[in-house]
């Protein structure tokens, strides 16, 4: 008896642009904290109020932030949101100093978010925790984490210790 091989889904690695939404109550206010506090900057066409339409910030080359309405963001995830003030995930930020944990942080608050945690030393590095107009919770991070997480996937390992999971072939 033979068995089909599963089809093969594309790994994290091959998608791209990756794409993360997030809820908001205010597009401008959002707007401008992401790109006043963290330095990102939106694309697409501006709507009426001068905020492009959908919202989208790049974070990088391989990931982009969506901003949807908090009206909308239901009818898209198919879903009702979580209550405001509940985390479901964190965003990290990872940085090579610790410096640059204390600038982000101070740049994130003048902007507007709340810091919840302090920047401090723990275990896995020098980090801090705020959270965007919105309450979506963010980390930044630099040391022992950072050094692992830009480490290419081959050669990186999971924080338990274990050896990643091998990439497919390109």
């Amino acid at each position: 008896m033979s068995r089909r091989a599963a089809p093969r889904l594309p790994s994290v690695t091959t998608i791209a642009p990756f794409l993360i939404s997030l809820p908001t109550a205010d597009r401008v206010r959002a707007h401008a904290f992401y790109r006043d506090g963290l330095g990102l900057d939106a694309v697409g066409e501006l709507a009426d109020d001068g905020v492009p339409e959908p919202l989208v910030v790049v974070v990088n080359d391989a990931t982009r932030l969506m901003l949807i309405p908090t009206g909308g963001f239901g009818w898209v995830a198919g879903r009702d949101l979580a209550e405001t003030g509940t985390s479901e995930c964190l965003l990290g930020i990872v940085v090579d100093r610790e410096g640059e944990v204390d600038e982000i942080v101070e740049r994130a608050r003048a902007a507007g978010a709340t810091v919840t945690a302090e920047p401090e030393s723990k275990p896995w590095g020098y980090t801090a925790t705020f959270a965007d107009p919105d309450g979506h919770l963010w980390t930044v991070t630099a040391g022992a984490l950072a050094e692992r997480a830009s480490r290419p996937a081959d050669a990186r390992r999971s924080l338990g210790g274990r050896p990643a999971r091998p990439q497919p072939p390109e």
